[in-house]
């Protein structure tokens, strides 16, 4: 009586085409990354760089990078909740660090957020490609209608040190309209991630609302690798920016929990780790240089 429709949904593929251990990695992932420190003495924090269109999730990835780390749910960084409003709500550039557990100290990594590409008010490739090479400090604001202003110079940084740096970019791209970006962002963020490579700046893909673009990983968030959808929709994340399938992780934000989870916990601090030592790996490049 109607068991067809009732069955349960089985994963695409037979076996995950990448390994995690779902039953012992949220607690090694948390002691990996909070016992993390930096090779190079001279940078602390890791600067990250969170880039992307309007509405993709930078913020919401912060947000949820900070909840799985404090094992609650946070909003810091301020995200825009309201759908279809193709405006970027992140005018400034922002540094967040991460608090760890001893009072009035903080985790060696900070993410730098910024506003949203778009072709009116949102961040232009050149405001990028300064603050790759660590010119640009925090509250220095990206808004094309507004006159930079003798505030504004003041936080630029004409003669920047490694510690200034960005360490390693991560765009941030959503799985449910990754088809419909269209060419000219592709473009603007190709061009990006080309400045990032001949600063030798490690690159990673952050793909967000995973869950929106797969019934099973919405059942079941554990079967995110063995889902020929998401397999697909990293794919089509590596062509159109030509990164690696190897450097693109995917994730779920918390936007609606009011609990964080070990399953979302896992696929967002595995992408933090992976982060940091390719982060770590330049820093230390750039010392041995």
């Amino acid at each position: 009586m109607g068991s067809s429709n009732s069955s349960p949904p089985t994963p695409d593929y037979d076996r995950p085409w990448r390994s995690i251990n779902w039953s012992e990695d949220g607690q090694t992932l948390l002691k990996t990354v909070t016992s993390f420190q930096p090779g190079n003495p001279e940078v602390n924090p890791l600067r990250i760089l969170l880039h992307g269109p309007v509405g993709a999730g930078k913020s919401s990835f912060f947000n949820s990078v900070n909840s799985a780390l404090q094992g609650k749910i946070t909003t810091r960084a301020l995200a825009n909740s309201t759908l279809n409003d193709d405006r970027t709500f992140t005018l400034e550039c922002k540094t967040f660090k991460v608090k760890n557990e001893r009072p009035g100290s903080f985790f060696p990594f900070a993410f730098i957020d910024i506003a949203g590409m778009d072709k009116k008010i949102g961040i232009k490739t050149d405001d990028i490609k300064k603050l790759l090479k660590g010119h640009i400090k925090d509250g220095y604001t990206f808004n094309p209608l507004k006159p930079i202003t003798k505030e504004d110079n003041l936080k630029y940084n004409n003669n920047p040190f490694l510690k200034d740096k960005i360490h390693c970019l991560v765009a941030v791209l959503p799985a449910n309209t990754v088809s419909m970006i269209n060419e000219e962002m592709i473009w603007q963020m190709r061009e990006v991630r080309e400045k990032a490579r001949d600063l030798g700046i490690p690159q990673v893909i952050i793909m967000t609302k995973v869950d929106e673009v797969c019934p099973l990983v919405k059942e079941n968030l554990k079967k995110i690798y063995t889902s020929k959808k998401i397999k697909q929709k990293m794919e089509e994340c590596s062509n159109k920016l030509g990164v690696p399938v190897s450097c693109i992780y995917p994730v779920k934000n918390y936007h609606e929990e009011n609990n964080t989870n070990t399953t979302a916990d896992i696929l967002i601090l595995d992408a933090l780790k992976n982060i940091l030592n390719f982060a770590n790996d330049y820093v230390e490049d750039q010392e041995d240089s």
